[in-house]
């Protein structure tokens, strides 16, 4: 017994704006049959002592601390700048006046 319908199918792939041909819809009704069993089966399994699992290594935060540092200094910014006015960089305006 199907566990989803071609219908269900042509539904899901309208909603996804997908052409599909009569051919792909019963390829994918039994694909996403066989992914359904599956997924029954893993319902099956007892997980009650597993720990939830976020990544399968190990892992802890690997980034560096956020710490703040002193930045350039205003002229060797300014130095590369194409324009500057006033201790600032200077950009063409993108709002209109």
């Amino acid at each position: 017994m199907s566990r989803i319908s071609t219908d269900e199918v042509k539904h899901v792939a309208n909603l996804a704006r997908l052409a599909v041909t009569e051919e792909e819809v019963e390829k994918f009704t039994k694909q996403l049959d066989k992914i359904i069993t599956f997924a029954e089966q893993l319902n099956e399994l007892d997980t009650e002592n597993v720990k939830p699992t976020y990544h399968v290594l190990d892992m802890k935060n690997v980034l560096r601390e956020d710490v703040s540092q002193k930045g350039l200094p205003r002229e060797e910014v300014l130095k590369n700048a194409p324009e500057h006015q006033d201790g600032q960089i200077k950009v063409p305006s993108i709002l209109g006046e």
